[in-house]
């Protein structure tokens, strides 16, 4: 049968569910369809999410919650420049905080040049930042990081410990990232997510990583579908995914599945047991 019409079947242990979110619109968005030279500009440096950027993060957080959507979610995992993190935090966030709870917050008030009250952690699941999903690095100043230090005082509930280095190695400024070595970085982030224990998993990062990431995804497909996987992100703009381990990559074992046979009796399907029965009237 054609492979692109035969629908696929895996162990649901060896799945993971990935909700790919990219940012919301930032100030080098706007400045950039205006103009692509402005990419390059220092002017846009770390570049925070516009008014209507934080309209879109509303939106998508009433969806997340009317869908259910956000009850799911065991993890969040963020690029760490200010439009993914304000995105993330605005959209998988904790709720308002109740007399005598004292959580630090995800993110402060007005940090990066928001406008925006501070965002509570209260009873959302954990934050972590990951240098594997940035965007595509080199040149652009908007891509280029800030300290961790620095992060780490406007969204104190982020989890950094896994970035290495206080201050952006790297990017660089005279040298773009290759395409294929986008690619590569997504395929070591998706093998590393196989690492985690959290079997639905938010990830708010950009919109050049993901469509390199998933372009090396459907060629099995429909066209349709392998289109449906691949083509860009809008801004703040979430598409739900299923990660599948085909090479045994994951160890977790199965949580929903039974052995069956339990106490122990005949275990032979009809057909197959009155097969056994005539064979031994034969013999006899």
């Amino acid at each position: 049968m054609d492979a692109t019409i035969t629908p696929g079947l895996y162990p649901l242990h060896r799945c993971k569910t990935l909700h790919l979110v990219r940012h919301a619109q930032g100030v080098h968005n706007v400045a950039g369809e205006k103009d692509h030279a402005a990419y390059s500009s220092e002017d846009y440096f770390d570049a925070h999410i516009t008014p209507l950027g934080w309209q879109q993060v509303d939106n998508l957080r009433n969806h997340v919650h009317e869908t259910g959507l956000s009850k799911k979610v065991d993890l969040v995992i963020v690029s760490p420049l200010l439009r993914t993190m304000q995105t993330a935090v605005g959209v998988f966030g904790g709720e308002e905080y109740k007399d005598g709870i004292d959580v630090p917050p995800l993110m402060v008030a007005n940090a990066g040049e928001s406008d925006h009250p501070e965002i509570s952690s209260l009873n959302c699941p954990p934050f972590v930042a990951v240098e594997l999903c940035r965007e595509h690095l080199g040149v652009h100043p908007c891509d280029r990081r800030r300290s961790i230090s620095e992060y780490r005082s406007l969204f104190p509930a982020i989890d950094f410990s896994l970035i290495e280095s206080d201050d952006d190695v790297l990017w660089v400024a005279d040298t773009r990232e290759r395409n294929e070595d986008v690619a590569a970085r997504g395929m070591r982030f998706l093998n590393w997510l196989w690492t985690r224990k959290e079997k639905e998993i938010a990830v708010v990062t950009h919109s050049g990583f993901l469509y390199h990431t998933l372009s090396a995804f459907g060629h099995d497909s429909h066209p349709s579908v392998k289109s449906e996987i691949c083509k860009h992100f809008a801004n703040c703009e979430l598409r739900s995914v299923v990660l599948v381990d085909r090479s045994m990559m994951g160890s977790d074992p199965a949580t929903t599945n039974y052995p069956g046979k339990i106490p122990s009796g005949l275990d032979l399907p009809s057909d197959v047991a009155s097969e056994k029965l005539s064979d031994e009237g034969n013999a006899s």
